[in-house]
């Protein structure tokens, strides 16, 4: 099945297909399509340039991410006059959070073009962020910082950017929590502990300890994420006290 995605999949990047591809993913046509051909291109093919450099998205994912932050840093900038460093930090970590570029991602498809010699299926869920990254950069180098602009507002600030909303939208109940018992200067602790489930993937089970108290358990298929279940946990366990 590889196999034939691949061959199906090189067949896009021939004629006028990927061109079109592209066009409708875009909103606008493409002026040159090598950036884009990059952005779709992942590095187990390991192709070089003719000077020995990797022909891949991940360079691209850098600048994309890095025209995302600057693109949504200066929507907000305007949109909130009053708001604070701090605030619209955080006001951009929501926006241009792993979760929602990963949606994003998703929701464009991207995945269905991708070039590469592993099964799409073996890809963990943050490839299809890392492909809309890339694919923002493509955008920059193809048509420049208006192209590129215009595409953050129409695929990411007009459909999903509520000020209202976001200022409700928590991006880690973990950081809500530590932010919380720093405050309030209390001792906290994530105990990994023996997890004696029978699934046949790895799961970590986890303890969240407050003043020497256990406040929530979870467990999880990695430490990060069973961390973070039980901090969602712990929040609305305190969420009288958590504000």
């Amino acid at each position: 099945m590889s196999v034939i995605r691949n061959i199906l999949n090189s067949r896009s990047y021939k004629g006028g297909n990927f061109f079109n591809i592209l066009t409708q993913i875009l909103g606008f046509k493409p002026k040159t399509l090598s950036p884009y051909k990059k952005a779709f291109t992942h590095r187990s093919l390991n192709r070089k340039d003719e000077d020995g450099n990797a022909i891949n998205f991940e360079r691209l994912e850098f600048l994309g991410d890095a025209m995302l932050s600057s693109v949504v840093a200066s929507h907000l900038f305007k949109a909130v006059p009053g708001g604070n460093e701090g605030y619209l930090t955080k006001m951009r970590s929501k926006v241009v959070s792993r979760k929602h570029l990963n949606e994003l991602g998703k929701d464009l498809g991207l995945i269905q073009h991708v070039q590469t010699n592993i099964p799409v299926t073996q890809f963990g869920v943050n490839i299809h962020g890392n492909l809309f990254e890339a694919l923002v950069g493509a955008i920059y180098l193809d048509r420049g910082y208006k192209y590129c602009e215009r595409f953050i507002y129409e695929r990411v600030i007009d459909p999903y950017v509520d000020i209202e909303q976001l200022e409700g939208k928590v991006i880690s109940y973990k950081s809500l929590v530590i932010e919380w018992c720093q405050k309030e200067k209390k001792e906290f602790d994530f105990e990994v502990y023996e997890d004696t489930g029978n699934d046949e993937l790895k799961h970590f089970a986890v303890k969240l300890r407050i003043e020497n108290r256990v406040v929530a358990k979870a467990r999880a298929t990695s430490k990060k994420k069973a961390e973070e279940k039980a901090s969602k946990r712990a929040y609305y366990a305190l969420q009288s006290k958590i504000k």
